[in-house]
């Protein structure tokens, strides 16, 4: 057996008996298997597994695009709401700007309804950054 890396194939060795692989999501997580669990602990999981089934449904009913431009939104608004601060914590702003444009950089052409816009607010972020940095250096 080998394992794909980026420098090519790499040999595997496998010490002792062969395992089964894991075919269920529980087994994969290393959580309990359903057989295991009390009536009551079975219903509640097999709820909860429900509810994940739900929001997995509902995320893939949107174009990933729709989450991507929400995420972005997020770092802009944490990095505005930083910024706004009396005493800003200027690192926390610029981790904030470098991750929106990072992303920003590697979306935006794929971001047709918000791209431009994103973009737009990005630019007056970074430009009320550069201001507030200045004006309490000085």
């Amino acid at each position: 057996m080998s394992l794909w890396t980026p420098d090519g194939e790499v040999p595997v060795e496998r010490s002792g008996a062969e395992e089964r692989p894991a075919t269920s999501a529980s087994e994969m997580l290393g959580g309990p298997n359903l057989d295991d669990l009390s009536p009551e602990e079975r219903a509640q999981a097999e709820e909860m597994i429900a509810r994940m089934a739900e929001v997995q449904r509902q995320l893939l009913a949107h174009p990933a695009s729709a989450f991507v431009a929400n995420h972005l939104m997020g770092l802009y608004e944490l990095a505005a709401v930083h910024l706004d601060q009396p005493e800003p914590k200027y690192d926390e702003v610029r981790l904030a700007i470098d991750a929106m444009t990072s992303m920003l950089d590697a979306t935006e052409d794929r971001l047709p309804e918000s791209g431009a816009e994103l973009r737009q607010a990005l630019t007056v972020l970074q430009t009320v950054y550069v201001q507030r940095v200045n004006a309490s250096e000085s």
